[in-house]
């Protein structure tokens, strides 16, 4: 089970909408065709700095990201720019951390960040961001929604049930955090 191209299933999607910031996830874990875990938590808070982060990817290695991110967030005072980049730039040079696979979107009250593995730090421009094997479902739904009067937690909950219903690997069980 250590290899981890045959592990699917994770919906991510972060939505800034006015004043709100939302990250919401599916709880679907798949080996190959099976449906492992259904109420998987990969969104996470870290209240002390009122930052959000959805993960895609290997659940302990998102874990492991997120545990650095944290670390580098109390290093840089709360920068959560200067922590993106220096998560990102570990996570391409550490000879341990490089074999990580995940992504992780990660917001605060004023910034949006995608970080991956290659060194990636991306912020969107429409603050939107979705990941995962159903996050094109989830940003595409999204960018629609924003158009209406929704608030950023219905959109996120909506763009979250649309990939489950397309995606295989993305189920309704969402979590969601909001700063």
């Amino acid at each position: 089970m250590s290899d981890n191209s045959n592990w699917h299933g994770t919906t991510i999607v972060l939505i800034r909408k006015g004043k709100d910031v939302v990250v919401a996830g599916d709880g679907q874990v798949s080996l190959g065709n099976t449906v492992i875990k259904s109420t998987a938590k990969k969104v996470r808070k870290i209240e002390k700095r009122n930052v959000i982060a959805g993960f895609a990817g290997s659940t302990a290695d998102a874990l492991t990201l997120f545990e650095r991110l944290e670390a580098k967030l109390e290093k840089h005072a709360g920068n959560l720019t200067r922590a993106a980049v220096e998560l990102a730039k570990d996570w391409r040079t550490d000879k341990y951390l490089r074999r990580l696979e995940a992504l992780m979107a990660i917001a605060d009250k004023e910034k949006s960040f995608i970080i991956s593995g290659t060194g990636d730090v991306l912020e969107p421009e429409e603050g939107i961001i979705g990941i995962g094997s159903g996050g094109n479902y989830a940003l595409a739904a999204a960018k629609v929604l924003m158009e209406t009067k929704m608030s950023a937690e219905e959109i996120a909950k909506k763009s979250i049930q649309v990939a489950s219903e397309i995606c295989v690997f993305t189920n309704n069980n969402i979590t969601l955090e909001k700063i």
